[in-house]
């Protein structure tokens, strides 16, 4: 997979892929209890365990989604009941994967469980999975088909401007993987700015569309990157205050990644990227920048290693607040670390997420901990892999695999999401940081 940016304030549209299906239907050895399990009245499906899966879990299980089965009704819960339990209580389901034991912690869209809930679970599943009253069982969730805009609601409206593909893209069955370079004109006729944006291949091409990526060509030059679309997320919601500047002309640069058709069959798409703007007479007090950092392309993955580690860095030369980090790595990756390195050489640890390429996940800090990095450090990125027969994701473990654009090279850097602070308000960042935390000290 090419380049794929780090959002802000992101709302995934799951995606999966065989090896993920793969993955998850395999029996892992019995997962370790969480927590303090309920005690008292029997767990149930209708009373305890609905509540929780219909909330995390049936965005994606669900009948005519992109999970392997649906979670929805109690029969097929109960049938599945062991491989839950194995999944929540070792964290790998819901899909959100931010060492909660390290680093800043405060994200905004966190779809993990709670210890709590993670415990009424396994609970559920030891003590036999109770189906409880029917009568209980809390209304199912109602989604919208998977090509609807999924950003619609919580923006209050449909998008202010679609821009398509400029034709239809056929991906025969049996074709090998296609790295396309599409030209869409926007028909802007003024500048906008853009408070959000989501990215949807068409219902068809969903199965082959890998990745998206845009970037805007602004009609005096110019112009930078724009969005992503990639598996595990699509929409991105700019923080408050921010906005990225879209002119009147531009012209919009399509970098898609098509797949090889997974069931055999021909499929044809004309993905969309769906924009919302701030109001006409609204400017942004912050321009947003996404951009990747610390990029290793020297790797070294050698054949039946299962834990190798690279490192890359990236010297800032302005002070910027870090909206989002987002993990970018291939088939072998299992975890990346970003720490920041101050210039009297103190070391502070931001985030640690182990990796599943399944989904690129973007974690978005709260505004209260967004970190605040002064000019002059250092942004270091620790990433491991893992190229031997444990990984489901290796390919040939006996290959070396280095630096590429293939699913089957790998990468290494983060994807991050900042803007740039002057002296004066870094500074005064800092102080209103440091005044909160000693008034919540007391």
């Amino acid at each position: 997979m090419v380049n794929s940016t780090s959002s802000t304030h992101s709302k995934p549209w799951y995606s999966y892929s065989l090896g993920v299906l793969g993955a998850f239907l395999v029996i892992l050895s019995a997962a370790p209890a969480l927590g303090q399990q309920t005690s008292g009245a029997t767990l149930t499906f209708a009373d305890h365990v609905a509540p929780i899966i219909y909330d995390k879990c049936v965005e994606c299980h669900r009948p005519d989604s992109i999970a392997p089965m649906s979670l929805i009704d109690y029969a097929t819960v109960r049938a599945w009941a062991p491989i839950i339990k194995d999944r929540v209580a070792n964290r790998k389901m819901p899909p959100y994967f931010i060492d909660k034991t390290v680093g800043v912690q405060g994200f905004e869209d966190d779809r993990s469980l709670t210890d709590a809930e993670i415990a009424t679970i396994v609970s559920w599943v030891d003590t036999g999975a109770a189906q409880g009253s029917m009568v209980n069982l809390p209304s199912v969730p109602f989604f919208e088909d998977n090509v609807a805009w999924t950003l619609e609601d919580e923006m209050g409206r449909p998008p202010d401007l679609i821009i398509p593909i400029p034709d239809p893209f056929n991906v025969p069955a049996g074709g090998p993987n296609w790295w396309m370079t599409f030209y869409s004109d926007t028909g802007l006729t003024e500048d906008r700015w853009i408070k959000a944006f989501e990215t949807k291949p068409s219902a068809d091409g969903f199965p082959v569309v890998h990745h998206a990526v845009t970037s805007m060509e602004f009609p005096e030059g110019g112009g930078g990157f724009l969005s992503e679309y990639a598996l595990g997320k699509t929409a991105d919601i700019n923080p408050p205050g921010t906005g990225q500047l879209i002119k009147a002309g531009t012209r919009l640069n399509w970098n898609i990644h098509y797949a090889s058709s997974p069931d055999g069959l021909d499929h044809t798409d004309r993905t969309r990227l769906g924009l919302w703007f701030l109001p006409i007479d609204e400017e942004p007090e912050n321009i947003l920048v996404r951009s990747h950092m610390a990029d290793n392309e020297d790797l070294d993955l050698p054949g039946g290693e299962e834990t190798i580690r690279t490192d890359g860095y990236e010297f800032m030369t302005r002070n910027i607040r870090i909206t989002t980090f987002q993990p970018h790595l291939h088939n072998l990756g299992t975890r990346q670390c970003l720490e920041v390195i101050y210039q009297d050489n103190r070391r502070q640890t931001l985030s640690c997420a182990d990796w599943d390429f399944g989904w690129h996940i973007a974690y978005n800090y709260v505004e209260e901990v967004q970190p605040l990095i002064p000019k002059g450090s250092m942004l270091h990125v620790t990433s491991w892999y893992n190229n031997s027969n444990s990984n489901p994701w290796a390919g040939d473990s006996r290959n070396w695999v280095g630096f590429g654009q293939r699913s089957t090279d790998d990468m290494s850097f983060s994807w991050i999401s900042w803007y740039e602070l002057s002296d004066e308000e870094y500074t005064a960042a800092v102080e209103e940081r440091r005044a909160r935390s000693i008034a919540g000290s007391d």
